[in-house]
């Protein structure tokens, strides 16, 4: 059950919601509750897909990815920032559109259904076990944390989803730095389908973030939006993935291995929501 081969795939599992909790962070911190991170992680898996196939570069397929994210992301911008939408409804709404759109697109732009792959599908290369965009992810932790703690863009960011009134009568635009954060959000989600779609395998299937999406959601509450938190829940959901593959190996239903991370949620929410009550009590 536990040996180094427990390590790799644990950080395999941890890159995605990883790189989707952060852009989670960031938005929490500049005042907007992402909640869109799932549709936008599966908007970058079929962007990596489609543009690594039509260009023959998985590094090209990368950039789509992130462009596809980002400007994807600008439905939230849009919606919550711009005309003062919930976030939250927004936020469904964008996840609802993201599954019928890729579903949608799979079928006109591949002309297949549920999922796509072919030998000739460029994937990227692994770097001592793993892709680049892992060592990636873990650079953006210590990047967030200098951000958001150091510079001065990231001080008026923390300012803005704080107390935005203030920030405003600073001269800080409050628009402009929750556009910035959630287009941010979505070049992070971008790498994270990436890597699901051209490191973890080299496909694209319908749905095939799986709720990733949403665990992020989770990691961002757990870690309170700061990067050693985050970064410790997503380890512990990429653990939890990790060792459900590894129990499906042994023979358990997939059913039950598939819902372990779910499980840890579960759990871990329980015992946050738990740990709030008894330090407000």
């Amino acid at each position: 059950m536990f040996d180094l081969s427990l390590i790799s795939s644990t950080l395999t599992a941890l890159t995605p919601i990883l790189f989707a909790a952060l852009a989670g962070a960031l938005c929490q911190r500049a005042g907007v509750f992402n909640i869109s991170l799932e549709g936008t992680l599966l908007v970058g898996c079929f962007g990596a897909v489609a543009g690594s196939w039509y260009t023959g570069s998985a590094w090209l397929g990368v950039l789509i990815a992130v462009l596809a994210s980002a400007a994807y992301s600008l439905i939230l911008a849009v919606g919550s920032v711009t005309f003062g939408g919930d976030a939250i409804v927004v936020g469904v709404a964008a996840n609802l559109l993201a599954i019928g759109l890729t579903s949608f697109l799979i079928r006109t732009v591949f002309g297949t259904e549920g999922a796509f792959s072919d030998p000739a599908l460029a994937g990227l290369e692994p770097v001592f076990g793993q892709s680049l965009l892992v060592y990636v992810s873990w650079l953006a932790v210590a990047a967030f944390a200098v951000l958001l703690y150091r510079h001065p863009w990231g001080l008026r960011l923390r300012g803005v989803g704080e107390r935005p009134l203030a920030a405003t009568s600073l001269g800080v635009s409050v628009t402009k730095y929750r556009y910035w954060a959630i287009i941010a959000g979505g070049v992070l989600c971008g790498l994270g389908g990436a890597q699901l779609a051209l490191g973890s395998v080299t496909l694209f299937a319908e749905n095939m973030t799986a709720g990733r999406g949403w665990i992020a959601v989770v990691a961002v509450m757990l870690g309170r939006a700061t990067p050693a938190g985050v970064l410790l829940a997503a380890l512990l959901f990429g653990l939890a993935e990790a060792l459900g593959f590894r129990l499906q190996g042994l023979g358990l239903p997939q059913q039950a291995t598939d819902a372990a991370p779910y499980i840890v949620t579960l759990i871990a929410l329980f015992a946050s929501s738990r740990r709030q009550r008894v330090s407000t009590g």
